[in-house]
């Protein structure tokens, strides 16, 4: 049976704030405690934060990055894949997601959200983070209620959420 995935989103290293970084830190952890793979975009900010937490935690990181080099990623990837699309990466992190948290974010992670929104995939926004994820929280993207952000105030709960809603 194939492990579980879930994307973490948010702020990059030019925009990530301390409450973002700690919220995404502490979701890496929750989600290795819970054995799920931590997706990233395999960058700074949020995506280091989570993949430190996750590692710290005893789990297992992936980051997709935008570049044609590996060594782009941050140091905390178990594996790294190096798709050299640029930005269309975000298609390739949200789609390979069974559920994604949002921890801040700007429009890059706006990108991953409305892909996995358009396939049904399960977000949960970390709220209080900042960015998207307090401006989408509760919120479905458009008038076709596919699925609604659903959201949490702290880790612990947005990575329980995230991981109950996870279809098997």
């Amino acid at each position: 049976m194939r492990r579980k995935q879930v994307l973490v989103v948010g702020f990059g290293k030019d925009h990530c704030t301390k409450v973002a970084y700690d919220a995404a830190y502490q979701v890496g952890v929750e989600l290795a405690k819970c054995g799920v793979t931590l997706i990233t975009g395999g960058l700074g900010g949020v995506m280091e934060a989570a993949s430190l937490g996750s590692k710290e935690g005893g789990g297992f990181v992936i980051g997709i990055i935008p570049q044609d080099d590996k060594r782009m990623a941050n140091v905390y990837c178990d594996n790294v894949i190096a798709t050299g699309i640029g930005l269309a990466r975000n298609f390739v992190t949200a789609y390979s997601a069974d559920a994604v948290i949002v921890v801040g974010g700007g429009v890059g992670s706006l990108i991953e959200i409305s892909a996995a929104y358009q396939n049904g995939i399960p977000i949960v926004a970390v709220t209080g983070t900042g960015g998207i994820a307090d401006r989408f929280a509760g919120q479905y993207m458009d008038d076709r209620e596919i699925e609604r952000i659903l959201h949490e105030d702290s880790a612990h709960a947005a990575v329980e959420l995230a991981v109950s809603l996870i279809k098997e």
